[in-house]
């Protein structure tokens, strides 16, 4: 029997299928509206997967948009799961640690501390996902990510943030000269929109490594494990790599990572067994 773990946002809905606690597949669909993308890719799941309703044991419902939809689906059972304790699962899945911190960079981003099998939402930030597109949407003119990702990977940061070495002849202690001092300190009328995307990206991933920083500090806890869809963009390893080094913690980006809220639903149900 196949339980799904389905994440529903807004427009976008993730499904994950697990047969015995193993993953068998994963899929993703875009729609109009929380019930038209859930419904949607539970159809599409089923088809591609060469699936009857009667294979699936319990669809669980993680997300923003599964408060859309009540009672059984299309005859099956279905749950609701906390999205914190879905991330938490999601996160620890095929994972030898059992101390953590889940950093969920989807739309915002949330910080989960895991321990000992037990979870606590610590905060937040209003930054991420929405973050990118907004500000690329008024000053690029394009909400279109795939294109602004592209556009960075033209672009430098250094021409457009502050950096130690702009501001300092020699290195402060613990801060080499290649530190951002003040992200845009230099950007400019005339600065590129390449440039622009990159420091853009650059902000917001910053921004979340250093308050993991701050979460290490608080807790001792140094291996912080990303999750959702920023944590696939193509600077995120290399920009967490150097934080790494800066600050003496560990960011984990397993496979998947995507799909792991759905994941993490679907592994709720046998939890709960």
């Amino acid at each position: 029997m196949t339980v799904l773990g389905i994440d529903v946002g807004g427009s976008t809905t993730k499904i994950a299928g697990l047969e015995d606690g193993k993953l068998r597949s994963s899929q993703c669909i875009t729609a109009a509206d929380p019930v038209t993308s859930l419904f949607g890719a539970l159809g599409k799941y089923i088809y591609e997967n060469s699936l009857s309703l009667s294979d699936i044991a319990q669809v669980m419902l993680t997300g923003v948009g599964s408060a859309y939809v009540e009672g059984e689906l299309y005859g099956i059972p279905s749950a609701r799961v906390d999205e914190f304790e879905a991330n938490a699962l999601g996160a620890g899945y095929g994972s030898s640690l059992d101390r953590m911190v889940v950093v969920s960079m989807g739309t915002g981003t949330s910080f989960i501390k895991v321990e000992n099998g037990t979870y606590t939402h610590l905060g937040g930030l209003a930054i991420g996902g929405g973050t990118l597109q907004g500000l690329s949407g008024i000053i690029l003119k394009t909400t279109d990510i795939g294109k602004v990702v592209s556009m960075a990977l033209g672009g430098s940061v250094s021409n457009v943030d502050l950096q130690i070495r702009d501001i300092s002849r020699t290195e402060l202690p613990g801060l080499p000269m290649d530190v951002t001092a003040s992200n845009f300190g230099k950007a400019d009328a005339v600065s590129s929109g390449e440039d622009i995307a990159a420091g853009i990206i650059n902000m917001i991933l910053q921004t979340i490594g250093s308050s993991a920083n701050f979460i290490a500090r608080n807790t001792g806890i140094k291996d912080f494990v990303c999750i959702g869809n920023m944590s696939q963009l193509p600077q995120c390893r290399p920009l967490f790599d150097r934080i790494e080094r800066l600050y003496g913690i560990r960011f984990h980006i397993p496979e998947h990572t995507g799909f792991r809220t759905a994941i993490g639903a679907a592994l709720s149900y046998y939890r709960k067994l």
